[in-house]
C-alpha cells in the first residue's frame, strides 16, 4: 500500500540454529487519511471520522503488532499451542487492519471527486454485470442493511474469471477470506462505530449518503490494474 508510514520494521535476534542469525518483523503503523476529518461531511461528520481513524484503526494495528510480536515469540520457542492460540487475533485484527486502509481510500470529499460516477472499463464493468450503477448501489446498500451485527460489504472484481462481485463479510474479515482471487474495489464499513454517533440506529441512511463521497477513481485504478485488458 501506498500509505507513508505503513511499514516500520524490528529487527529481532533468532535462535542459534537461524540460518541467517537475524530477521526483520514487520510492524504497522496508522496511516494518515488524505482528507482532513471533516471534508466528508455532511456525509461523514468529522467526529465520527477522527474517532474512526484515531481510535477505531489504531487499536487495531496496536493488538495486530502486540500479537504479531507474541507470535514471533511462539514460534522461536516452538510453542505451538500459543501459534494456534493466536490466530483468530491476527486474522481479526490484522483484518481491521487491511480493511480500513482501503476504507479510507474508498472515500473523497466532494471538492476532490467523491460521489463522480465512475467512467471507462469499470463503468462499463458495472453495467455489464449489474445492469446500472443505480442496480449496484441498491444491491450494496440491501447486502449492509441486512447484515447480522458488525461486518463489510464489497465491490470486488474477481482477477481470474475478470468478473465483478458483491460480497459481505462478518466482523474484520477481508474480501479474500470469500476466494483467494477476490480484489476488493470498494468497501463499505457497517460496523456501528462508521456510523451511529451521526445516524443513530438508522443505517440505511448511512448507507444512502456515503455514495456521495465514494472515490470511485480509486475503484477504477485498482479494477484497471487487475484487469488490464478489460
Amino acid at each position: 500500500m501506498a500509505i507513508r508510514n505503513l511499514l516500520t520494521r524490528k529487527t529481532l535476534a533468532t535462535s542459534p540454529l537461524g540460518m541467517l542469525g537475524f530477521r526483520s518483523l514487520k510492524t504497522f503503523s496508522l496511516p494518515d487519511l488524505p482528507y482532513d476529518y471533516g471534508a466528508l461531511e455532511p456525509a461523514i461528520s468529522g467526529e465520527i471520522m477522527q474517532l474512526h481513524h484515531q481510535k477505531h484503526h489504531q487499536t487495531y494495528i496496536t493488538n495486530y503488532n502486540k500479537a504479531l510480536e507474541q507470535l514471533d515469540d511462539a514460534m522461536s520457542k516452538g510453542d505451538a499451542s500459543t501459534v494456534v492460540k493466536l490466530q483468530s487475533a491476527i486474522k481479526f485484527n490484522g483484518g481491521g487492519h487491511v480493511n480500513h486502509s482501503i476504507f479510507w481510500k474508498n472515500l473523497a470529499p466532494i471538492r476532490e471527486g467523491g460521489g463522480e460516477p465512475p467512467k471507462g472499463s469499470l463503468g462499463w464493468a458495472i453495467d455489464n454485470n449489474f445492469g446500472s450503477l443505480e442496480t449496484l448501489i441498491q444491491k450494496m446498500n440491501a447486502e449492509g442493511a441486512a447484515l447480522q451485527g458488525s461486518g463489510w460489504v464489497w465491490l470486488g472484481v474477481d482477477k481470474e474469471l475478470k468478473h465483478l462481485v458483491v460480497e459481505s463479510t462478518g466482523n474484520q474479515d477481508p474480501l479474500v477470506t470469500k476466494g483467494p482471487s477476490l480484489i476488493p474495489l470498494l468497501g463499505i464499513d457497517v460496523w456501528e462505530h462508521a456510523y451511529y454517533l451521526q445516524y443513530k440506529n438508522v443505517k440505511p441512511d448511512y448507507l444512502k449518503n456515503i455514495w456521495k463521497v465514494m472515490n470511485w477513481k480509486y475503484a477504477s485504478d485498482v479494477y484497471d490494474k487487475e484487469c488490464p485488458e478489460s
